[in-house]
């Protein structure tokens, strides 16, 4: 007689699940921004993010900006049997984020995977970001160069004694935005920059004369990939922006070859703020579903 599949305790995400998680996600050997467990944590609220223990691998349960119910393991899905593929989906209608090589775990004839173009990280040179070398990239220089000439700035890392001036930024930038916080991500923003030390996260701040005008804030994901969580900065300063990610790149360690810019979320302003950096590529990540209602 088979005994029933064993149901998984699931419990809201929270710090106390970094010594887990933090691991495994890195073992798992994708760059897909949300394979941080800072991501994970400091979306939480907004995703619904529960973890659930007791399967083949831990499962990160949530939903997509667009309400899909899915599930994200925290292992390379080719790296588990068939029997525990196919027992994720009592947890949720999909897995998701799939990067693009493991696909080949799903048999095409009983999975169906899509991917939305909101969902894509956006993929960038570090030396291009550096030195916005290239035709398409003169504007961005020009505009680098300009608030190189016009304003007294310095720049410094983001150390806990500089994380008062960030807040501050923050705030102003909030105020800058003429949107309500929850329609930004002020909160998670402010709780990365208490936190940046618990979670591992790193960055550095710039002013303009004694006024903190931007900052940017991060980690590694993959050895040779440096993924940007935060960057704000104040636009009353022309060419903030560009100065910012510029001199970031300058600054980061070599072997960092790649920028991570996150995903647009299908916001048209986001999405066209990305696109003007060029990227190299898009990191596409896909839904993967059911055919037909298969049993798990």
């Amino acid at each position: 007689m088979s005994l029933p599949p064993v149901e998984p305790e699931t419990r809201p995400l929270s710090l106390e699940h970094r010594p887990l998680l933090h691991p495994l996600l890195k073992g798992a050997g994708t760059t897909l921004s949300e394979y941080s467990f800072a991501n994970l944590y400091l979306f939480r609220k907004r995703h619904g993010y529960r973890l659930a223990t007791g399967g083949a691998v831990p499962l990160i349960l949530g939903i997509t900006y667009d309400g899909l119910r899915y599930a994200m393991p925290a292992a390379d899905l080719r790296t588990l049997t068939e029997s525990a593929r196919e027992g994720i989906f009592r947890e949720a209608e999909a897995i998701f984020p799939v990067p693009e090589e493991w696909l080949s775990a799903f048999d095409p004839g009983r999975y169906a995977w899509t991917s939305e173009e909101g969902d894509a990280d956006y993929i960038y040179p570090t030396e291009r970001i550096c030195t916005y070398s290239g035709r398409k990239m003169h504007g961005k220089k020009n505009l680098r160069n300009q608030f190189v000439s016009q304003y007294r700035h310095q720049g410094f890392p983001l150390t806990p004694d500089r994380v008062a001036d960030a807040f501050r930024l923050v705030e102003a930038w909030q105020s800058e935005s003429g949107l309500p916080p929850e329609a930004t991500d002020y909160a998670a923003c402010l709780e990365a920059l208490e936190m940046a030390e618990d979670l591992q996260l790193c960055g550095g701040i710039y002013y303009v004369g004694d006024a903190p005008a931007g900052f940017l804030l991060g980690e590694e994901l993959g050895r040779e990939m440096f993924v940007i969580h935060f960057a704000k900065a104040l636009k009353q300063f022309k060419g903030v922006y560009q100065f910012l990610f510029s001199s970031f790149a300058c600054l980061l360690p070599g072997n960092y070859l790649w920028l991570n810019f996150e995903q647009d979320l299908g916001q048209e302003g986001l999405r066209a703020s990305k696109q003007s950096y060029v990227p190299e590529f898009l990191q596409k990540k896909f839904r993967v579903t059911r055919r037909g209602g298969t049993p798990a």
